[in-house]
């Protein structure tokens, strides 16, 4: 399913995409409080992070994809699912534990001085990422600045946490833990671009847009 940039409805699609990142945020919730622990008392600043994301996810994409379509959507989310994951790979591999899992789950405040441990890493591999992602869409100046944007954002509101899994202790035992991450990420994703591509077939498409 393709459609032309001429006849895309930028604004409309990038409004779309606050919506489905805030009920993905509502879902990461439900999904966190399942596998780790409740997290309601975010709830409100987790919303207004899924809103940005998704927001900044839909209005890069559309200024980056020359044949906007279902497919090439889905794989452009899935990158910022593989980016946060290398970052929790990279943070494993570059430090060492400091704290445990349990130590983190008493406390009901960010681990900051974790992740301003790890910020020098975090940043570096922030740039790198939106450089590879630009030389794999060669887009614009403007497509350019947004690609870095977006993964400033992504990596502010749900990398920051997986960058300090290098920091903690992870036994044996707890190595579930790491299996949680990951499907908290790809719950956030999956949610986040089925809606959008729901969204996309069924509101933005009619039969003089197709091409």
């Amino acid at each position: 399913m393709n459609f032309s940039h001429r006849r895309f409805r930028v604004a409309e699609f990038t409004a779309s995409g606050a919506f489905s990142g805030a009920l993905s945020a509502l879902v990461f919730c439900v999904v966190h409080q399942l596998l780790i622990s409740p997290i309601w008392f975010a709830l409100g600043a987790m919303l207004v992070a899924g809103a940005v994301s998704g927001t900044s996810l839909a209005w890069s994409y559309v200024l980056i994809a020359r044949k906007p379509t279902v497919g090439s959507w889905i794989r452009y989310n899935f990158l910022y699912v593989v980016i946060l994951l290398v970052l929790g790979a990279v943070s494993l591999i570059m430090f060492e534990p400091v704290t445990t899992i349990a130590t983190l789950l008493k406390s009901n405040e960010p681990p900051r001085a974790l992740i301003g441990q790890a910020l020098p890493i975090t940043a570096l591999f922030t740039i790198g990422s939106a450089g590879l992602l630009t030389v794999l869409y060669r887009p614009g100046l403007v497509g350019r600045l947004a690609i870095l944007m977006t993964t400033l954002v992504i990596v502010l509101f749900l990398g920051l946490n997986i960058s300090i899994l290098g920091l903690v202790v992870v036994p044996k035992s707890s190595l579930y833990v790491v299996g949680e991450v990951v499907a908290l990420i790809v719950a956030l994703a999956l949610v986040y671009s089925v809606s959008m591509a729901y969204v996309w077939r069924v509101a933005l498409q009619s039969p003089d847009r197709a091409v």
